[in-house]
């Protein structure tokens, strides 16, 4: 779709006159483009189309992205050597003094400085990388763990309801619409095996055992902005910030960080694990994030690890008995490759538990008497 983007950047508050504006990142929801000026002296802005069809009201959306940076500018203002500049995104208002812009066909549309000199990484290749990773989002939790909840939107309604996404594929595999479920008993099995194991997170939620906390929700590694030392600078895509469990966010990180194999790999036995990546992601993490953490969050956080390679296999099912409806596919049986490597992960997520569960405890015990001799 052709938009007039010279039009639509002239809603904004911009400073500079508009030398070029291109095509910018590899993000399959929203469509964004660098602006660049004809002062020198200005990085450019990023204008996004926030896709209205997935999120469904992008105002409140916005209103989230407003607290979160606020609130994120804020508490950085209060620590020494920060740069809320640089480790926040800033919003660009447009010209009647909203957040976005809608334009006439219904478009919605946001600006944001452009943050110069920074960079990001589809595939996590080195500990380093990992670690900064871990780091970056471990401090995006601690920062925002004083920010109600209740004040946030929720984007996209049950996006981690693991009990919600068993009920929609139970639904689907009763409709059976394609004539596709006797193709996939053998994963359907999987799924059920594992399903009361797969609801411990969302009932000690229920039961109280578990505080809500303000999580991103998205933390591909794409998702962090390096300086060019490599070190986490800014978490960006906050489309998807809302209340949820810590664990969510931890197991979705490694989901895209330990597996050796694409998610579109059709040879499965390419599946395994980087441990490596595992251990210093874990221990960037604890490093911001060790100090807020309840017991009981860190107990959960090999089991958000088990939990989003499931979910993430379940939400890929769903999809393929569907008819292949939400998720874009390149072939026929594109959604069940991916379900098959999720559920490949899986198995080896479950065959080393044991060792992954205890680098996080080894780790979070050395951060805690790390900070109990700072203190």
């Amino acid at each position: 779709m052709s938009y007039n983007i010279p039009e639509i950047v002239a809603n904004f508050c911009t400073e500079g006159n508009v030398e070029i504006i291109v095509p910018f990142g590899s993000g399959h929801i929203n469509d964004t483009f660098h602006v660049k000026t004809t002062n020198p002296e200005l990085p450019g802005y990023l204008l996004q189309r926030v896709n209205h069809h997935v999120f469904k009201d992008v105002p409140a959306l916005m209103n989230n992205v407003q607290l979160v940076t606020n609130h994120l500018k804020k508490k950085l203002a209060e620590i020494p050597h920060s740069n809320p500049a640089k480790e926040v995104l800033t919003m660009v208002w447009a010209k009647d003094k909203q957040c976005f812009f809608c334009d006439t066909a219904g478009n919605y549309w946001r600006m944001y400085l452009f943050l110069k000199d920074t960079k990001s990484y589809d595939l996590v290749l080195t500990d380093q990388q990992a670690y900064e990773g871990g780091k970056a989002f471990g401090k995006f939790q601690l920062l925002l763990s004083d920010l109600d909840t209740n004040l946030l939107f929720e984007t996209i309604p049950d996006f981690h309801n693991i009990a919600m996404r068993l009920d929609r594929l139970n639904k689907a595999v009763l409709a059976d619409v394609e004539g596709r479920v006797k193709e996939v008993l053998p994963e359907l099995t999987f799924v059920v095996e594992r399903a009361d194991a797969m609801v411990t997170i969302l009932n000690l939620g229920k039961e109280g055992k578990l505080p809500l906390r303000v999580t991103h929700n998205d933390t591909k590694f794409n998702n962090i902005l390096l300086d060019m030392n490599d070190h986490g600078q800014c978490v960006i895509d906050l489309d998807t910030v809302m209340s949820g469990y810590v664990a969510y966010d931890f197991g979705d990180a490694i989901r895209t960080i330990i597996n050796t194999a694409s998610e579109d790999e059709s040879d499965i036995t390419k599946v395994d694990l980087n441990i490596p990546l595992f251990k210093a992601y874990t221990e960037g993490y604890f490093k911001s994030a060790g100090g807020f953490l309840s017991d009981m969050e860190v107990k959960t956080l090999v089991m958000g690890v088990l939990l989003i390679p499931y979910m993430q296999g379940v939400r890929f099912l769903t999809d393929y008995i569907e008819g292949d409806v939400y998720y874009k596919t390149s072939f026929a049986e594109h959604n069940l490759q991916r379900t098959r490597v999720q559920f490949q992960l899986l198995k080896k997520l479950e065959e080393q538990y044991v060792v992954l569960d205890q680098i996080i405890q080894d780790v979070a015990k050395t951060y805690t008497q790390l900070a109990s001799k700072v203190e």
